[in-house]
Order: C-alpha cells, then structure tokens, then sequence
C-alpha cells in the first residue's frame, strides 16, 4: 500500500518517477518534499562477520542507522519492501540507513516501493574457506550451521558473490575480506566506504513540508 498523501489523505503517496527529492501523490497530484536517499547493504555467505560487526560500525559511523536484517527475518511477509519503508524513514530524519544481512539486489529492485531509497549500494564481507568453516562450526548446536551441506552451500554463495560483483550489481560491489582482520579493522573499512559514497551527499538534513496537517 502507498504511503499516506500529507495534502488529501489518499494512501496514493510514492516515488515511481524516481525523483531525487520528492514524493508524488497519484490521487491529487500534490508533490511533496522528500530525502531520498542511497540505501548501504553490507552482506556476504553465512559466517563472514555481517552481524559480528554491527555493534562496532554504529561506534564508527554515527550519521547512520545500523541495522542486523534478521531483526526483521521471519517477522513480516513483505521482508524486503519493509526495510526500503525504514530506510526511507529514517532519511526523512537526515540519517543513511546501513542493513547488514543477505539481501539481494533483485529481490529490492522488485519491491513496491524501490522508489522511496536512491542507489542500493552493496559491500560483500568475505572469508577464506578455511575460515567460514571454523566460524560456522563454532557456533551454537542450535543454529544448524556445523553440517557438511549447509557450510558447502555458503561456499559456494561466497564464491558467487565474488565472480558477480561486477556483473549482477550496479554499482559494482564492493568487498572486504575479513579473513585474518579484526572487528575494529572491518567496520572502518566499511565505514570509509559508506562515507565516500556520502562524501557529495547532504547531512543531517530533516526532508520539510509546508502542508498543513
């Protein structure tokens, strides 16, 4: 469902033009101001530090929301879509939103509300095999992650992550490998990431609008 149109009260408020600084009521027309943001996915096979790092990279990087996507995992039927609505928010706000988890890119692009966060940008966290194997045996017996299938699967989703990067997201992906560097050392690299891509960008800057309630 749109969102909420601030001048008729129409659920018909969206961004489907894809508008750097609006949203467009399809009911009355009305243009309303808006942060539209890039949107940061930090992600990467299972074991090679997405969650590891949040704490760490919110110390780091305080002009944005930090997010773990499995605050969400398995809690609403529109996964994706949902997130792209908290980016969005949080913009309206002046802050960037980084989501560390598995997303993919097709699986955004496809959303209902794709037009409410600007350029999706992805950084791949990897790991030496070796590595991933040592982490995911590791972990709790609850967690499923010790079996032979499920660490061969990750496997090969890293081996895919690294021959696509290029090729299957736009703007390249980018990647850091967190084989032998520590928590610290991770999240300052995907902090200076993220503040290059912002480094043109506006800060800090709550979207306005003179529409009466």
């Amino acid at each position: 469902m749109p969102l909420i149109c601030p001048k008729c009260g129409a659920y018909a408020l969206n961004n489907i033009e894809r508008k750097p600084d609006a949203t467009t009521c399809s009911a009355c027309g009305q243009s309303t101001p808006a942060n539209i943001y890039p949107l940061f996915i930090v992600t990467g096979a299972s074991g090679s530090g997405k969650s590891t790092v949040v704490a760490e990279l919110r110390c780091q990087l305080p002009e944005c929301v930090i997010f773990d996507s499995d605050l969400l995992w398995g809690r609403t039927k529109e996964y994706y879509n949902t997130w792209l609505r908290i980016a969005y928010s949080i913009a309206q706000g002046g802050q960037y939103t980084v989501i560390c988890g598995t997303l993919m890119s097709w699986d955004l692009e496809a959303c209902e509300d794709r037009g409410l966060v600007g350029t999706i940008h992805f950084l791949n966290l990897h790991c030496s095999d070796e590595v991933r194997e040592q982490r995911l045996r590791a972990r709790p017996m609850w967690r499923h992650s010790s079996n032979d299938a499920y660490i061969e699967e990750h496997r090969r989703f890293a081996q895919w992550l690294l021959d696509n990067a290029a090729t299957a997201y736009n703007p390249p992906m980018s990647v850091v490998d967190t084989t032998n560097a520590s928590v610290t050392e991770v999240a300052a690299a995907i902090a200076h990431w993220v503040l290059m891509v912002l480094q043109d960008k506006p800060r800090g800057e709550p979207a306005c609008s003179s529409s009466s309630a």
